[in-house]
């Protein structure tokens, strides 16, 4: 049972080598056939003759060699190799425009972040040529945002959200869910990949804001629910509506320990369960964001008896938001307890189905086309068709369609005869 937890992790490893592997090696083909386009005769003074072996075919049409440490020294080669096609690039006789071409830019930024020079010279004593070493996990690597996923479309990034990982962007819809009109999508947004929802929330309000869209109560998932986005969202005139995050401190999953509680914001003090008042209240920056780091004298938390309930170091620590989002979040909190929340949240089961249609029927998920700008074209072109066939159909009067139910559900709630 051991060895059944990590190996998921072995298998995402193993994934991410061979697509890192798969995007250098399509990236040295790329500026390889630039140059071959641009500065034939050069290249042709330059290239290796074993490159036309290595690089005569697409990235995924090359057999990688089975095992890790095998599969590392076939990167390096492909590492020594990008090295020398810039190294001649960037000699000093060497014709300066070659640096401008955008593929020849693209691989020395795309070296950078897949390898590392090491000198080896240090410990061996000796002059040597620094080493091409297939960069890991231990060096680092820049956040997705930056990383280059293909070389033909730079702006594309990997991405993860819950159990699933692509390549690509991401389309955030905007649809009505009122029970007088057909269903429109009113807004598109298309982002980078790596972009959290919730980071896409302001341009999405601002955009439906401009067109006079912008809802009352919009209905949100839970990733762009949190508690900054509750509180800007409130000073735009908007009660953002949907699963607020949770508390995910020990003592709250647990249901064992105890939880923030008995804050006195005007007096910048936090008493704890046993009576204990805190010591320091001060302004901190936590996880990218400010916060307020509250601390307890260990003098009172150590010889207290609810400790095993309280902290798990030497003392008690609270690390708040600032007033208006803690309080804006705990009222969200409250308000999703309340039954009145699931009858109301439950009417953004449409949107799901708007996008489960985009998906199945029209390609949603699949890009036509290479870039931001074009993909968000795509997007646009989408969401209109669907509400062509939307307007049809209400012009036809064909109704909207109920959620449907499986057999068991129906047999259930179906009344049972006298």
């Amino acid at each position: 049972m051991d060895g059944a937890g990590s190996a998921p992790t072995h298998v995402l490893g193993a994934v991410r080598f061979l697509n890192r592997l798969e995007c250098v090696t399509e990236t040295l083909c790329a500026a390889l056939n630039a140059l071959a386009t641009a500065a034939p005769e050069w290249l042709r003074g330059h290239a290796d003759p074993a490159w036309l072996e290595r690089y005569d075919r697409r990235a995924g049409d090359h057999e990688v060699p089975p095992g890790e440490a095998k599969r590392r020294a076939h990167a390096e080669q492909i590492g020594r190799d990008g090295h020398q096609v810039l190294a001649a690039i960037m000699a000093p006789h060497a014709p300066l425009w070659l640096r401008q071409i955008p593929a020849v830019e693209l691989l020395r930024q795309v070296w950078l972040q897949n390898f590392c020079l090491i000198d080896d010279a240090p410990t061996t004593g000796t002059q040597a040529p620094l080493r091409v070493r297939w960069r890991t996990d231990q060096e680092g690597f820049p956040p997705s945002l930056l990383m280059v996923a293909s070389p033909y479309d730079p702006e594309v990034h990997d991405a993860r959200k819950q159990s699933t990982i692509w390549i690509g962007y991401k389309v955030h819809l905007t649809e009505t869910c009122g029970e007088s009109g057909p269903h429109l999508i009113t807004h598109v947004e298309t982002t980078l990949a790596p972009v959290v929802d919730r980071d896409a929330l302001d341009d999405i309000h601002e955009a439906l804001d401009a067109k006079g869209l912008l809802p009352d109560t919009p209905l949100a998932d839970a990733g762009y629910v949190a508690a900054d986005q509750l509180v800007a969202s409130r000073k735009k005139g908007v009660t953002l509506f949907g699963p607020a995050p949770k508390d995910d401190q020990w003592q709250a999953r647990s249901g064992e320990g105890f939880t923030v509680q008995d804050l006195d914001w005007d007096r910048e003090m936090a008493t704890c369960p046993a009576g204990h008042q805190s010591k320091s209240w001060a302004p901190d920056y936590h996880q990218g964001r400010t916060a307020l780091k509250v601390r307890f004298s260990p003098t009172d938390c150590r010889p207290c008896p609810l400790k095993t309930r309280c902290p798990r170091s030497g003392r008690r620590l609270l690390t708040l938001r600032p007033r208006e989002e803690h309080e804006t979040l705990e009222a969200a909190r409250q308000r999703e307890e309340q039954l009145a929340f699931s009858k109301e949240y439950r009417q953004r089961a449409g949107i799901e189905g708007t996008i489960s249609a985009g998906v199945r029927i029209l390609h949603l998920r699949r890009s036509r086309y290479i870039g931001l700008a074009k993909t968000h074209l795509q997007h646009v072109l989408t969401v209109a068709a669907m509400n062509l066939i939307r307007l049809g159909a209400w012009f036809a009067g064909t109704p909207l369609a109920r959620t449907r139910q499986s057999a068991f559900t129906k047999l259930m709630m179906a009344p049972v005869p006298a």
